[in-house]
């Protein structure tokens, strides 16, 4: 398998012949999620570049960068079952970030401003950063992400429509555990209790889109109240916020399409989640 960790050295590999060219984003740590993202990039394009860097400049806590596990080795195993064409892209941080370890700054507007915005101030800078320069050193024909992330996807498709960078962006479903959790890669710091008491939080999502009520604060006093049963959880916030915006409301109209969006802490560990809502 090709690895690259330079731009330059991947731009002449991926120039020299004409083909459609994916892109999947990753920080490492690579999972079942990131293999259903590529599975769907394997058949839709050529050549699939797999991105394994780990930006700092979306991590809000300096504990939480030194502890994000980061295992090249590990990373390059997994991607050995895929096709012979998936391309590694492991580049360090004078090559993401020649003049310094700064992320740019953006005005994605209402997108940006609630969720992961508001709780975790200039993360989605860090993540545009690195995305806008991914997509202009790569040129990719499509590029996949998570919908477990579905505020950064906005962010991505807000960029891409900026900055006229003619990328497809193609969302994929959230992958789970087989008791609803959201794959993600911090699920392993979880000791036993806690990842037994996660199952709570999808257990609640599901319940709440069956529930024949459109009082906000009865759903959010029954999200907190279920997920908080286990004193391994704490609920760090709960939104309702319409699709078209990411602004969260209260109140809900029949011909709307609105989305929860959840972030709970277990120990240290933040989990995040989201799901699709309907009003009848």
């Amino acid at each position: 398998m090709l690895v690259f960790k330079a731009s330059e050295k991947l731009k002449m590999h991926l120039n020299s012949k004409a083909q459609k060219i994916g892109l999947v984003p990753t920080m490492g740590g690579l999972h079942r999620g990131h293999s259903t993202l590529i599975k769907k990039a394997c058949c839709d394009n050529d050549v699939v570049v797999v991105s394994i860097y780990v930006n700092p400049t979306q991590f809000n806590d300096l504990n939480d960068l030194k502890k994000y596990p980061f295992d090249i080795t590990s990373d390059k195993s997994f991607l050995s079952q895929f096709s012979k064409n998936v391309i590694i892209y492991n580049p360090g941080h004078d090559e993401m970030y020649p003049s310094g370890i700064k992320s740019k700054s953006y005005d994605f507007g209402s997108i940006a401003l609630h969720m992961e915005g508001k709780f975790r101030p200039g993360h989605f800078n860090g993540v545009a950063t690195v995305i806008e320069k991914l997509f202009k050193e790569i040129r990719p024909n499509n590029a996949y992400f998570g919908e477990k992330d579905y505020q950064q996807t906005q962010i991505i498709k807000a960029l891409n429509r900026s900055l006229n960078l003619d990328v497809k962006i193609i969302s994929c479903p959230t992958e789970r555990e087989d008791d609803g959790l959201a794959i993600s890669t911090r699920n392993k710091f979880l000791n036993s209790r806690q990842r037994s008491a996660a199952k709570k939080i999808y257990y609640a999502l599901q319940e709440l889109k069956v529930k024949k009520t459109k009082k906000f604060d009865v759903m959010k006093g029954f999200f907190i109240n279920t997920v908080e049963l286990s004193e391994d959880l704490k609920v760090e916030y709960f939104y309702i916020a319409s699709i078209d915006n990411l602004i969260p409301v209260e109140k809900f109209h029949k011909h709307k399409k609105y989305r929860i969006f959840i972030a709970v802490l277990a120990g240290n560990t933040r989990l995040i989640d989201n799901e699709e809502i309907k009003f009848n």
